[in-house]
């Protein structure tokens, strides 16, 4: 989530407004550029629903903290048990507020999921603006009753890098190479559809690519199968460095999700003028144009998981270069877009 709220803090300050960051004290600084201003009235280490979210005198330091700074707007970047407390006392302060809503549907991983639904509800209600990350669900709250100039979308375009990285890798990206190979980045947890992924790699272990692997998985976890032929699986956390030189050498980034509701890592890849394979789960296939982007399949098609990615191992590099490049096109588009859309969305 500091990834989220550093890229649009990033944004807003080139479009000219001075931004305070109210947060938890455990925040990886690294994210943040120099002139983000942060301050840290909790030092929070968990998710938003669990028993630290419910203590009054916390939740009394916080308003106190955003009540000192005086905002023009203030925009929640992320699920807290106290959002919608804090919403309405924002709106009886007379202050706007937006909030990015990441999960309408939450995946059947997530725990509090229930919670999640009604906490949902309550924002809704609370928050002048809304903003979700895909075209699907802000019709879904179109129809549920916002007005249209009440909710915006514009698909995710954060990076996994700190923020000096990241703003080098917006400006251009970095040399490609096309290592028979595809990625699957980020913790290893079964909604992402691993299993999926262990299976089309099952079939692949007939086509050896000589020393390398058919598939890297890069992220902490431990499901079993992960020993297949042909798969190897980087348990550890995986630091910008690191990151940076798998998507280079990659030949595609792999989403086999099965209960996603969207992801920062197509364009991420994209960034990186690399292709992507994603299962058509949630809002993954929006940000992908099939033969040209990258490549879509079904979801818990493990079949048609293999063909793509035999697919991808049998494309020529220059042919992987131009889809890349349509997507890094894509990318800087997106930006272009987004920035557009927040600087409306703030102004507003």
């Amino acid at each position: 989530m500091h990834q989220y709220t550093a890229d649009l803090a990033h944004q807003a300050l080139t479009l000219g407004h001075e931004v305070h960051v109210v947060t938890t004290s455990r925040l990886p600084r690294d994210r943040y550029m120099a002139q983000v201003q942060i301050h840290t009235p909790v030092a929070h280490c968990s998710t938003g629903f669990t028993g630290e979210g419910a203590r009054p005198f916390e939740l009394g330091r916080l308003w106190q903290c955003i009540k000192g700074l005086r905002p023009d707007r203030v925009h929640f970047t992320g699920v807290h048990l106290w959002n919608p407390l804090l919403l309405a006392r924002l709106r009886q302060a007379g202050c706007a507020t937006i909030h990015t809503l990441h999960d309408l549907d939450p995946h059947t991983a997530a725990p509090h999921g229930r919670l999640i639904r009604l906490w949902n509800r309550f924002v809704i209600a609370a928050a002048h603006q809304l903003l979700v990350h895909a075209e699907r669900y802000q019709q879904r709250l179109l129809r549920n009753g916002r007005s249209a100039d009440c909710v915006h979308a514009w698909p995710l375009s954060h990076t996994f890098l700190g923020a000096g990285a990241a703003a080098q890798l917006c400006t251009a990206a970095p040399n490609r190479t096309w290592e028979p190979w595809v990625l699957f980045f980020g913790r290893l947890e079964a909604y992402k559809g691993i299993n999926v992924l262990l299976a089309a790699a099952s079939s692949l272990a007939a086509c050896p690519t000589g020393p390398f692997p058919s598939i890297v998985l890069a992220g902490r976890g431990a499901l079993p199968g992960l020993s297949l032929p042909g798969v190897i699986h980087l348990d550890r956390h995986v630091d910008d460095a690191l990151g940076c030189d798998l998507f280079r050498r990659c030949r595609a980034l792999v989403l086999p999700y099965t209960g996603a509701t969207q992801s920062a890592l197509p364009a991420t890849a994209y960034a990186f003028g690399k292709p992507v394979i994603v299962a058509d789960s949630g809002a993954l296939a929006e940000v992908v144009i099939p033969g040209k982007t990258g490549w879509v399949v079904p979801p818990n098609d493990a079949p048609a998981l293999a063909a793509a990615i035999d697919a991808v191992r049998a494309a020529a590099p220059s042919t992987l270069a131009d889809i890349g490049e349509a997507g890094r096109q894509q990318f800087d588009k997106l930006r272009q877009v987004q920035a557009e859309k927040l600087a409306t969305l703030y102004a507003g």
